[in-house]
């Protein structure tokens, strides 16, 4: 029977992690499952915890948004440990991605049966910070300004933190000239943001990159270019749905490796965590990390 090590956030999803994990805990060790259970106090502690249990041979839960799911999946990266997310944050976006399901028994039937199918990374190199490794995407622009904001809301949760940071980046945002060299061609772009994407989606539900795939061992670049406000305000209500890529003033490339700089300092964000600028060197891992789903 498979052995459980869950590396809780305890904040993600305004404490709500312990709590998701409960009627799972109980509905894995019925089954006959062992389940051990680690409070992190820091990302990187996390990411030490599910190491270690990883080194183990055991199976690693990460309990908590995306900020915690990256964390792990990036420190699981190439070591060959398997990995089980339990969405408990505000965006859930990589979960999302692998259609997992938020009811507790059907999530313990595919941490209990499913066979591990390997999953892309994404590896993040900057000259501010060392190199990292996460699962969903990297954005260097307006929407890194809005998850900066959401992360300090504190009277929002989820989808209307996002919202509201994203309202506030806006209305603040002048365009950047950005340098994107994808695969060592180089794209010149003036606009709000630069995307790469192994995942579909950002910013709690939003479609930014409906043709990604997460094993593909390709990232979808997605480019917005300036426009009127009120054209990106109605750009932004498309992310819902993925119908923003049919617009001019969105384009979408491919690729395997990309370098984002910009004429100025451009906050870029990580699966949630901001904390440095461009310029930001992006590559994906293809396959590098076994994930029940």
């Amino acid at each position: 029977m498979r052995q459980f090590t869950a590396v809780v956030n305890p904040t993600a999803g305004g404490s709500t992690g312990a709590a998701t994990l409960l009627p799972l805990a109980r509905l894995l060790r019925e089954a006959g499952a062992e389940l051990e259970t680690e409070y992190s106090h820091s990302l990187a502690h996390a990411q030490d915890l599910a190491r270690r249990a990883g080194e183990r041979g055991r199976i690693v839960l990460a309990v908590g948004g995306d900020g915690i799911a990256g964390g792990i999946g990036g420190a699981l990266s190439g070591t060959g440990a398997v990995l089980g997310l339990v969405p408990a944050g505000r965006g859930n976006d990589f979960a999302r991605a692998l259609d997992l399901p938020s009811d507790p028994a059907a999530l313990a039937g595919i941490l209990l049966h499913a066979e591990p199918r390997p999953v892309d990374t994404v590896e993040v190199e900057s000259a501010v910070h060392e190199r990292t490794v996460v699962l969903g995407s990297v954005y260097a622009g307006v929407d890194a300004v809005a998850n900066r904001h959401a992360n300090h809301a504190r009277l929002l949760r989820g989808s209307a933190s996002y919202y509201a940071g994203g309202l506030r980046a806006v209305t603040g945002w002048r365009a950047a000239d950005y340098r994107v060299t994808v695969d060592g061609e180089e794209h010149t772009h003036r606009g709000y943001t630069v995307v790469a994407a192994n995942s579909p989606y950002y910013g709690s539900g939003r479609l930014i990159a409906p043709g990604a795939r997460v094993d593909d061992g390709l990232l979808d670049i997605v480019m917005i270019r300036e426009a009127p406000r009120r054209l990106f305000f109605a750009l932004m209500n498309e992310l819902k749905t993925g119908g923003h890529v049919g617009r001019p003033e969105v384009r979408v490339l491919r690729g395997r490796e990309l370098r984002i700089e910009a004429n100025r300092p451009v906050y870029y964000g990580a699966d949630g965590e901001v904390e440095a600028t461009v310029p930001v060197t992006v590559r994906v891992r293809p396959g590098d990390l076994p994930v029940l789903y």
